[in-house]
C-alpha cells in the first residue's frame, strides 16, 4: 500500500506527496494536463515543442539543466497524446532546487524568436530523424489516419506534418503556453527522502503564489464506432515486410482496460505467449511478433506488429494471425493460463513501484484519470478479471470492421 497525501492549492494546483525513505533521493514530477490531443488540425506538434521550449529559460535562469546537473540531480521531459510531464530527481537535501526552477517556469517563461527558432530546428530535425529516415518509421502517422476520423488522436505527438511546427510563430508558441501552462492545469508530486511538512513549506513557498489561469474546457469530439477494415499497403525501402493490425479498446477509465491489458499479454508477452509461441515457435510464419495498449486517456488502440518470415507474404501472415484471433474468441481461455497472466502483471506492477520515479509518474497520471488511489488498486482490478471478461471482450474487440491494416512492403 502506498501512503500519500493529496491537496489542492487555492490557485488550482494539485498536489500529492509521498514520503519513501528507502532512498536518499527526491522527485519533483510535474505534469501538466496537455497533450496533441489539445492541438488544433492546423496546428500539430506544439505540445511536443513546447516540451522543448520549457527548458528555453526562465525570468530568472537561463539554463535550467545546469542548475539540476550542478546539484547533484537529472531531469527529463516526455509529451504523449494525453499529457506533457517534466520529472526532477535529485538528492533530497538538493529538492529545493527543482522546486525554484519548476516554479519560475510554470510562471514566467521566457522564449524569444532566436530560441523558438533553435527550437524548431531541433523538432524537425527530430521529426526527420524518427519519421522520414528511420524504417517503419512513419508507422504512427498511418495508423493513427486510419484508425481515427475526428478525434484527435488521428495524428502522433510530433505533428501530422513538420510545417505545423516549421510555421510555428511566437504569436502561436504564446497562445499555447497562455492556454495550458498553468496550476490550475497541473499536477505536482514530491515523492522521495523528504518528510510531508517539509514538502508543503516548499510546495506553499514556491507555487502557492503563481496565479491560476484560464484554461480552454476540453471538449474532444468522440470517435464513432469503426465500421469497416482500413487497409494500407506502403511500399517502402524497410528491410523486411511487417504488418500492424490496430483494433479500437476502450478508454484508460473503463474497468474494461484490465482485461483488455491482459488480452494483449496472453498474444504476444514473452515466448509462452499465444502468437509468439504457435506462430515463430511452432509453425515458422513469423520473425516476430508484439501486441500492446496505446493506453491513453480516450479509447484507443491494441496494436498488433508481425515481421513474417521470408517464406511467407504479408497476406499469409495477417491470415494466420487472425486464426489465432478466431480460436481465441471461440474458446474461452482456462483459469490457469489467465492466472499465470494476472501474477506476471502483479508481479510487474509491484516491482515498478520500488522505484521512486515510477511511483511519482504513476501518482500525478492516476490523479490526471481522476482517482489517484488507482496506485493502489490496479493490482486488485487486473485479479478480478476473469475468463469469461476476457472471452467477451476478445468476441467485441477483434472484428475485421474494428480493424486497421497497414502492410510494409519492402521495395
Amino acid at each position: 500500500m502506498i501512503q500519500f497525501e493529496r491537496y489542492i492549492l487555492n490557485n488550482g494546483l494539485r498536489v500529492i506527496i509521498h514520503e519513501d525513505f528507502s532512498t536518499p533521493m527526491a522527485v519533483l514530477n510535474v505534469l501538466y494536463n496537455v497533450g496533441a490531443r489539445d492541438e488544433q488540425a492546423d496546428r500539430t506538434g506544439f505540445a511536443h515543442l513546447f516540451e522543448h521550449l520549457m527548458f528555453s529559460g526562465s525570468a530568472n535562469v537561463e539554463q535550467f539543466d545546469d542548475h539540476i546537473q550542478l546539484a547533484g540531480g537529472e531531469n527529463n521531459a516526455f509529451t504523449n497524446n494525453d499529457i506533457t510531464n517534466f520529472y526532477d530527481i535529485l538528492p533530497a537535501q538538493n529538492i529545493e532546487v527543482a522546486f525554484w526552477l519548476e516554479s519560475d517556469r510554470m510562471i514566467s517563461l521566457q522564449v524569444d524568436e532566436q530560441e523558438l527558432d533553435i527550437q524548431r530546428k531541433v523538432v524537425l530535425e527530430e521529426y526527420k530523424e524518427t519519421c522520414l529516415n528511420q524504417p517503419y518509421g512513419d508507422v504512427w502517422h498511418h495508423i493513427a489516419d486510419m484508425a481515427f476520423k475526428v478525434h484527435p488522436y488521428q495524428w502522433p505527438t510530433i505533428g501530422k506534418v513538420p510545417e505545423h511546427v516549421e510555421q510555428a510563430t511566437m504569436e502561436d508558441v504564446s497562445d499555447f503556453y497562455q492556454k495550458f501552462y498553468h496550476p490550475n492545469n497541473a499536477v505536482i508530486v514530491v515523492s522521495g527522502a523528504i518528510k510531508i511538512d517539509k514538502a508543503k513549506a516548499l510546495v506553499n513557498k514556491w507555487f502557492a503564489d503563481i496565479p491560476m489561469g484560464n484554461v480552454p474546457a476540453r471538449r474532444l469530439p468522440k470517435e464513432p464506432a469503426q465500421k469497416k477494415l482500413q487497409r494500407r499497403i506502403n511500399d517502402s525501402k524497410v528491410p523486411v515486410d511487417a504488418l500492424y493490425m490496430a483494433f479500437h479498446t476502450p478508454a484508460r477509465t473503463d474497468r474494461d482496460f484490465y482485461p483488455v491489458d491482459l488480452l494483449s499479454d496472453i498474444l504476444c508477452n514473452g515466448p509462452s505467449a499465444r502468437l509468439y509461441r504457435k506462430l515463430v515457435r511452432e509453425k515458422g510464419i513469423l520473425l516476430q511478433v508484439d501486441a500492446y495498449m496505446t493506453g491513453s486517456i480516450d479509447p484507443g488502440l491494441l496494436i498488433i506488429e508481425a515481421r513474417p518470415d521470408a517464406e511467407y507474404s504479408l497476406q499469409q501472415a495477417a491470415d494466420a494471425i487472425w486464426k489465432e484471433l478466431a480460436d481465441l474468441k471461440q474458446q474461452p481461455i482456462s483459469n490457469y493460463e489467465l492466472e499465470k497472466w494476472k501474477n506476471q502483471v502483479e508481479s510487474t506492477l509491484v516491482f515498478s513501484e520500488t522505484n521512486v520515479l515510477n511511483k511519482a509518474l504513476n501518482l500525478a497520471f492516476f490523479e490526471v484519470l481522476g482517482d489517484v488511489d488507482l496506485i493502489n488498486k490496479e493490482t486488485q482490478y487486473y485479479q478480478a478479471v476473469t475468463s469469461v471478461d476476457i472471452h467477451r471482450l476478445a468476441n467485441e474487440i477483434f472484428l475485421e470492421e474494428n480493424c486497421s491494416e497497414l502492410y510494409y512492403r519492402a521495395g
